[in-house]
């Protein structure tokens, strides 16, 4: 009977060992990357970095988002603790 128990643990066994076979690739060689990712980080290391001095731009929203905390945390001091409380 204990027989019985050990086939249907092999058969398991290789049940899953042939599903991970068909989901998995194989690794190894011959298996590259479609394309040489070294060129491009070369060329965005070499690239001349932004100006320092020049400001970021940022969006209308985030003036406008910030316009209104600053406007909030006026009319309701006493909230400023639990805004910090949640940065």
């Amino acid at each position: 009977m204990k027989m019985q128990g050990t086939e249907k643990s092999e058969q398991g066994t290789d049940r899953i060992e042939l599903l991970l076979r068909k989901t998995i690739p194989p690794v190894g060689e011959g298996h590259e990357p479609p394309h040489d990712l070294w060129p491009a980080l070369q060329a965005r290391l070499s690239a001349e970095p932004p100006h320092p001095a020049r400001l970021p731009s940022v969006p209308w929203f985030d003036w406008a988002l910030a316009a209104c905390l600053a406007l909030f945390a006026l009319l309701f001091p006493a909230a400023v603790p639990m805004l910090l409380y949640y940065l």
